[in-house]
This record gives structure tokens, C-alpha cells and sequence, in this order.
């Protein structure tokens, strides 16, 4: 399936923290069948063991494993101009011929190939989002690092439209819009239990879990959440209310996942949410925070209310609760919509993007095809 204008091995920076390895590793597995081999340079920490796992069971991944600090982190601007010398020296050895950066600053190296730059998330989008007010001057390294990084890549990708508007609000950028997508055979629903599942990184502020917890008390059923409570280099966060199973597996997330009647995600800032997709596919019940992008991906495929909203937030659990019809149809549309998010799509949208970037046909564009809530409607 291989083609001569397309790139045949991709350097790609990951990390271990968030979403950006579940989404690599989804795309590298739908690159596979096109002859594709990714090269993953990791930065931010080092893998557990079933993160290496993950990467010996994929036939077209390589590893090269640092624990140089992410560019979001406190004060991290001498590791990552170190990690900028370290992934020169990847691209070398495997040869890149295009280079996918799931992180900004990065992208103005002397890359001997082309760059494309997928903006999953940013500092600045997640603080006015989040605290409703600009960041700090002390993020404006971070501001002009990123912006830098942004100008000089070849094409830029977002996960959702609302991404792609922050992108042009916060740096005066445009990109395309390539939506993730999730393996549903890595999912299926089982008998759902009178639960409540909510995971994620449980210390960001965004995640709005302090919400959850503060509910709790009001709610019927059991709230169970997983995930890690650790700000990396801070202290634990304390929950008081709801159920920690700690920082879980993905299969043991997936029986979670299976299980729960209804998953909750009441966040402040998602510019995607992988786990909302996961949840979907395996049958859940979504009620989500009130957010332009969970809108976006989720349509009338959920029950959202605001992240500030505790009272609406305990009534609409306790609605869903009281009427399993309500969550049946939900957990319905949830599913048929989530499986509009294929791994295959987000693969061959990548691919006639890393084509683009091969070719040099660069004219940004602001959608790279109609939008899933477009074509539900035709």
C-alpha cells in the first residue's frame, strides 16, 4: 500500500503522561498497513513497563527513551534544548524522512525533512479555559517558544475544530483538523452496574475532578475514578468523596469502562478526550463538562453541564440514575457516534497529510474533510 510520494519512516515524539500515547500508538498501529515505521523519541518521564510492552507489541514501532522535562513543565527550557540536540541524533539514525512533533518548540531545529506539528493541547488555551484569565508572564518563553515552533512547522494538525480556533486566537495560526480515533475492538459493554466512572490525570485542574469529588455525597450511586493524583515535581491531590482505584492498566480501564453504567467528565478544558471516546465505545453513559469542543465531538450524544455547576452536575447524575431508558438512548447515540471516530480514519488522514508535507502542498486549510457532526446530519 506503500506510495512513492508518501514517507516511509516517521520520527514522532511522545510522552508517557497523557492521551499522547494512547494516540500515537492508535496511529502508528493504522500506519502499519501502509508500510509506515515510527520511530518514537520519548520525553517527559520513563515508561512503565506496560507502556514498553505497548511498543513491543507494535511490529512498526521503535523506541528511543529519554526523561529530558516537557516543554509545559516548571523552568524546563535547558532539558529541552538538550532534547533538542538528542532528537537531531534520532533523526539521523532512523533516517527520518518526516518528522511528527506532538509538542511545539521543537519544530525550529535544522530538520533535514519535513515537520508536521499535531497541537493536542497548550498552556495558554488551558489557563483562560481553566483559571479564565491569561498565563502568567512567566509562561512567556513558553508563549514565544511555542509561537516560533508553530511558524516554522511545515502543517499543523488539531484534534477538534475548537483547537484549531484557539490555535489562530492564542498565535495567529491555522491548521488542519485531523479528529483521533480509537481501536473499538479494544472495547465492548458489559452488564452495567449501578457505577459511576470518571478517569483521567486526576491532579489538572482541568480534568475539574474537585467537582466531582465535592458531588459525591449528593449522588446515588458509587463515583469510582482512576488515575494519577501526583502533579508531576508537586504534591498528591486529596480526594475525600469518590472511590480512587490509583493509576490503572488500559485493559483494567477497559473493564471499568465496560462495566460502568454512566462516565463522567465534567472538564474545564479537553481539546478531544480520548477517554469520553473510550467510555462511548464501551457503552457508557456520557455526562460531560459544558465545553465548546466535548460539544463539538459529542453532539446530543451526551448530557452536559457546566464545569462551575455542582448542583447540576448531582442533578443530571441522579436523572440518569432514575431512568434507564434516558441512559440507554444515550449510551446508544454515544456509541454509533463513537465509532465514527475509526482508527482507519484518523490514519488515512494523517497519511494524505504526511503526503502533503512530502510533497511540499502546503496551503493550510481549515478542515481536511467535512466534520463528523456533518456527516451524522447527512
Amino acid at each position: 500500500m506503500q506510495t512513492s510520494s508518501s514517507p516511509r519512516k516517521i520520527l514522532m515524539t511522545v510522552d508517557p503522561i497523557g492521551g499522547v500515547w494512547t494516540y500515537a500508538l492508535e496511529l502508528a498501529r493504522a500506519l502499519e498497513p501502509y508500510g509506515i515505521e515510527v520511530a518514537f523519541a520519548s520525553m517527559g518521564g520513563r515508561l512503565s513497563r506496560g507502556q514498553h510492552e505497548q511498543v513491543v507489541a507494535r511490529k512498526n514501532v521503535r523506541l528511543f527513551e529519554s526523561a529530558y522535562r516537557l516543554e509545559w513543565t516548571e523552568n524546563p527550557w535547558g532539558d529541552v534544548d538538550r532534547a533538542g540536540v538528542w532528537l537531531l541524533q534520532v533523526a539521523d539514525r532512523v533516517r527520518a524522512d518526516l518528522v511528527h512533533l506532538n509538542n511545539y518548540s521543537h519544530a525550529t531545529l535544522p530538520w533535514n525533512a519535513p515537520v508536521l506539528v499535531a497541537a493536542h493541547s497548550c498552556v495558554l488555551s488551558w489557563w483562560r479555559a481553566v483559571k479564565s484569565s491569561d498565563a502568567p508572564t512567566r509562561y512567556d518563553e513558553y508563549r514565544a517558544r511555542v509561537a516560533a515552533g508553530l511558524a516554522a512547522a511545515d502543517l499543523v494538525v488539531a484534534p477538534s475544530a475548537h483547537m484549531r480556533n484557539t490555535l489562530r486566537f492564542h498565535y495567529g495560526v491555522d491548521c488542519i483538523v485531523i479528529r483521533n480515533g480509537r481501536d473499538p475492538r479494544l472495547f465492548s459493554p458489559a452488564e452495567k452496574l449501578p457505577m459511576i466512572f470518571g478517569c483521567g490525570r486526576i491532579w489538572d485542574q482541568a480534568k475539574n475532578f474537585q467537582l466531582l469529588d465535592q458531588v459525591a455525597p449528593q449522588v446515588e450511586w458509587r463515583i469510582i475514578v482512576a488515575g494519577d493524583t501526583r502533579h508531576p515535581g508537586r504534591e498528591r491531590v486529596a480526594l475525600e468523596n469518590i472511590s480512587h482505584l490509583g493509576k490503572l492498566s488500559d485493559r483494567e480501564i477497559a473493564q471499568q469502562f465496560a462495566r460502568a453504567a454512566i462516565f463522567v467528565l465534567p472538564a474545564r478544558y479537553e481539546p478531544f478526550g480520548l477517554s469520553a471516546l473510550e467510555a462511548a465505545l464501551s457503552g457508557c453513559t456520557l455526562v460531560l463538562g459544558d465545553i465548546p469542543s466535548l460539544r463539538e465531538i459529542w453532539g446530543d450524544a451526551a448530557i452536559f453541564v457546566s464545569p462551575d455547576d455542582a448542583n447540576g452536575l448531582s442533578h443530571a447524575l441522579n436523572n440518569l440514575i432514575a431512568d434507564q431508558e434516558l441512559r440507554e438512548t444515550l449510551s446508544s447515540r454515544a456509541r454509533a457516534r463513537a465509532l465514527q471516530f475509526s482508527p482507519q480514519r484518523m490514519g488515512q488522514g494523517y497519511l494524505a497529510a504526511y503526503r502533503r508535507c512530502a510533497q511540499g502542498d502546503l496551503p493550510q486549510t481549515s478542515e481536511q474533510r467535512p466534520s463528523i457532526a456533518e456527516e451524522v446530519a447527512a
